[in-house]
């Protein structure tokens, strides 16, 4: 059971009301973790930004690209919800999470996903290499920020116990 309660709609502030309305009617859903966040308009904004350096390294890197990173880091940090979010895109998607045949770069972005979670102090230099050698500097910028937003969403949503969204359910591994 999640530690922090979602907001109250009806008792919530104007503001916190108005966040919650713009998020659905930008990504037409509201999710558990959202529900807890919106109690600070402006956490929720930051986490948002998730959003905004997706849209940045597209199409440097593509969906599945970003989802198998995202999920690297997602299940480095023992994540479910984000593990089961990352498995549902990849699903709803055609592709099967348990038994993906991964491109050299999908490699690679998921080694980079699970090197910065086990040692950000300590990346392997292949990685940096193999990373600078297909990757402008802006993408790699924007891709380190997305990491590290993507980490502080895993250690949110560990940290408050957030409850599982319903629809996620069907997708988390070992569903039927």
């Amino acid at each position: 059971m999640s530690q922090l309660p979602h907001i109250d709609y009806d008792t919530a502030s104007e503001e916190i009301r108005a966040a919650h309305d713009e998020e659905v009617r930008v990504r037409g859903n509201m999710t558990n973790m959202k529900r807890t966040l919106l109690h600070s308009p402006q956490a929720h904004r930051i986490y948002a930004e998730w959003f905004t350096l997706r849209a940045e390294l597209n199409p440097a890197i593509s969906d599945r690209e970003i989802w198998i990173f995202s999920h690297s880091i997602s299940t480095a940090l023992k994540s479910d919800i984000a593990i089961t979010f990352f498995r549902r895109a990849l699903i709803k998607n055609g592709f099967n999470p348990d038994a993906l045949e991964l491109s050299d770069t999908e490699r690679l972005l998921k080694r980079f996903g699970a090197a910065i979670v086990a040692d950000s102090n300590a990346i392997p230099a292949d990685i940096w290499a193999e990373l600078k050698a297909r990757y402008e500097t802006k993408v790699l910028v924007d891709l380190v920020a997305f990491a590290g937003i993507m980490i502080a969403t895993a250690v949110y949503i560990n940290v408050v116990e957030v409850d599982f969204d319903p629809e996620l359910e069907a997708f988390a591994e070992g569903a039927t």
